[in-house]
């Protein structure tokens, strides 16, 4: 029997938001795209309870969201601007403060819920003609037939494309089937999340304060709730999840010294195990690697989400400028894996070296910090480098 192919001009597979993204861009050019997901978000509901997992999207993603289609989806369902970023040391007097309005802006980015901006990335490609979603399906299998590259799918399809992109996630079936390696470097932290109401509202601040055991984040959302990222040692997360809810918001109110005084509200709690990683290369002719699939970093920044798009935008912009037969071509990969790895090995070891440096608890370094986080907040040409650097600009 004469195996059966369905022809595109790129598979891409995992539509989270870093895959959809690069999906719902290249779509544009109504090039054939392929998108296989295993598992869809839940359409949204106004009065469903607020996602544990959210990501702080910078301008240039809202940019390249914008760009998708999927802004305005984005906005009416929920997206919370934030117009100040305020960071303070623990183990002193040092912080810093980042207004947008210093910048020339309206705000420093959105604190949005992760379903959110899947959903309605997904909503794009559903919509139009060039995408064609295979769901629940997942990659089983990668070969090379007649030069193209063919996925196999857990539900017998072959699909063949000059390029595959793997977009799923730190797991990542493609790279494993690609042959493609990659380092982790477990940080023996976990990310605490969940959600709470403060006895003060947030002021569309994004706060952070550096503990010894890493960093505690209070992210505003919308009607004056805010989403907590906490990052603990993992025995110590392990606790936080197993206290009562009354013990937990005293114990999260201390940590955070109060600053928005009690924790009147809190909701489920969840906690994540911290990993940084680096696949050895990003490419092999005919595969790609984008997101959490080639990378990943300490969330100390929130920077993960914002990379991972980049990876899209990039290598969306590469293939918009040459036919899609050469789009696997390992001359015209190689171009995105210059353009990025670079960016993301940097941002990955700054994040640690700042993990480091905010973890120790002797005192010569606490007053060198704190030495450091008040002397550039006192120099405002520097923080507004700073401030549009994170923001993308």
């Amino acid at each position: 029997m004469t195996q059966q192919y369905n022809d595109f001009d790129v598979v891409i597979i995992g539509a989270g938001i870093v895959g959809a993204t690069l999906a719902a861009l290249m779509a544009k050019s109504g090039r054939r795209i392929a998108v296989v997901e295993s598992r869809l978000p839940p359409e949204f509901s106004a009065d469903a309870p607020f996602e544990l997992r959210v990501s702080a999207i910078s301008r240039a993603s809202q940019r390249a969201l914008e760009a998708a289609g999927a802004w305005d989806s984005i906005q009416q369902k929920r997206a919370h601007a934030y117009e100040v970023m305020q960071v303070w040391d623990e183990g002193g007097n040092g912080e810093i403060r980042f207004e947008a309005a210093t910048a020339g802006e309206p705000d420093l980015g959105h604190i949005i819920e992760n379903t959110v901006i899947q959903s309605s990335l997904i909503e794009q490609l559903k919509n139009n003609d060039a995408v064609q979603l295979f769901h629940p399906s997942k990659i089983v299998g990668l070969s090379v037939v007649d030069g193209l590259q063919c996925a196999e799918l857990d539900s017998g399809e072959y699909l063949r494309a000059p390029l595959v992109v793997g977009a799923d996630g730190p797991s990542s079936a493609v790279r494993q089937l690609a042959g493609l390696s990659v380092e982790v470097e477990d940080y023996g932290q976990k990310g605490l999340v969940s959600v709470v109401k403060t006895e003060y509202g947030h002021q569309d601040t994004a706060w952070q304060r550096f503990l010894p055991g890493g960093p505690l984040a209070f992210l505003p959302l919308d009607n004056g709730y805010s989403s907590i990222v906490w990052t603990l040692p993992a025995d110590q997360a392990d606790r936080y999840l197993r206290m009562s809810d009354d013990d937990f918001r005293r114990a999260l109110a201390d940590a955070f010294d109060h600053k928005l005084g009690a924790i009147v509200e809190s909701g489920p709690r969840a906690a994540f195990a911290l990993k940084g990683s680096q696949a050895s290369a990003y490419i092999v002719p005919g595969v790609a690697l984008v997101g959490d699939a080639a990378h990943t970093i300490h969330p100390l920044a929130g920077q993960g989400v914002n990379l991972g798009i980049k990876d899209a935008i990039v290598l969306a912009d590469i293939l918009a400028s040459v036919p899609p037969k050469s789009w696997g071509s390992f001359k015209r990969l190689r171009q995105y894996e210059r353009a990025r790895k670079g960016d993301n090995v940097l941002t990955m070891r700054a994040m640690e070296g700042f993990k480091i440096l905010f973890g120790h608890d002797t005192g010569v370094v606490k007053i060198a910090r704190n030495m450091g986080l008040n002397g550039v907040n006192s120099l405002p040409w520097l923080k507004q480098q700073i401030m549009r650097h994170a923001m993308g600009l």
